[in-house]
């Protein structure tokens, strides 16, 4: 295993699982790109397999608060597609899949930042559910659209609804993988490897949930979002 691999990306997924542990998503936009960057051949197992356990952590947390007929439907519909991830990732190359990341973290920064006045209906639900199931698949990144249609329920359940919606998605995604052959022996290490990383920044983010305020926060994580999407993208297609 590399060092600065290991060093870099668990770097970058402390500073991820602060977020997504305050917010209630983040990991992927934050972190995929920089894992990526590194390391393309990383990518999605490296991530989902983050994106499994970071969930759980959130639920021994909050679990009180999940609004289940939401998570429901969004995860129904994600199981659906997820094939089609699989496909996208026996189509593309591993430059291709990061190239592939970056332009869905980009597309997912801007639909955040123009503010969708997006409902939680169960029509929105299923739209979501059936987006992420390609995208977190292919490019390890399911959370955007799910957030986006939650946008207006309160911080705990916000989170926690997410955090059921990803752990159920990361596992249908891992095994899709796992059966498609996509899924890798140097994926799977560096993942468990990143735990310990996932764990410190979830443990920032706990004390933080009251005390920090969406705005500034959110207007930091869009602007590293995207800078290492653009990155992402450029380094791949160059």
């Amino acid at each position: 295993m590399d060092l600065n691999i290991l060093l870099l990306g668990g770097l970058s997924i402390v500073i991820a699982a602060i977020v997504q542990g305050t917010l209630g998503l983040g990991l992927s936009l934050i972190a995929a790109p920089v894992v990526a960057l590194l390391d393309p051949s990383l990518m999605p197992g490296g991530m989902l397999v983050l994106g499994m356990v970071m969930p759980t952590m959130t639920l021994a947390h909050e679990w009180r608060h999940v609004a289940w007929n939401q998570a429901a439907w969004l995860t129904g519909a994600r199981v659906v597609t997820t094939p089609l991830g699989v496909l996208v990732l026996g189509w593309l190359s591993a430059r291709a899949i990061g190239a592939v990341v970056g332009v869905v973290v980009l597309a997912a920064v801007c639909l955040t930042a123009w503010r969708l006045e997006v409902r939680a209906n169960r029509r929105n639900l299923v739209m979501a559910g059936a987006v992420a199931g390609v995208s977190a698949t292919a490019a390890s990144i399911g959370g955007p659209p799910a957030a986006v249609v939650l946008q207006h329920e309160q911080g705990s359940r916000l989170r926690a609804t997410l955090a059921a919606f990803f752990l159920i998605g990361s596992i249908v995604s891992l095994g899709a993988l796992a059966v498609g052959g996509q899924l890798t022996h140097h994926q799977l290490m560096y993942g468990a490897t990143w735990v310990p990383a996932l764990a410190l920044g979830f443990g920032l983010a706990v004390p933080l949930q009251k005390r920090l305020r969406g705005p500034r926060l959110r207007q930091a994580v869009l602007l590293l979002a995207g800078l290492s999407s653009v990155a992402l993208i450029l380094r791949s297609v160059l």
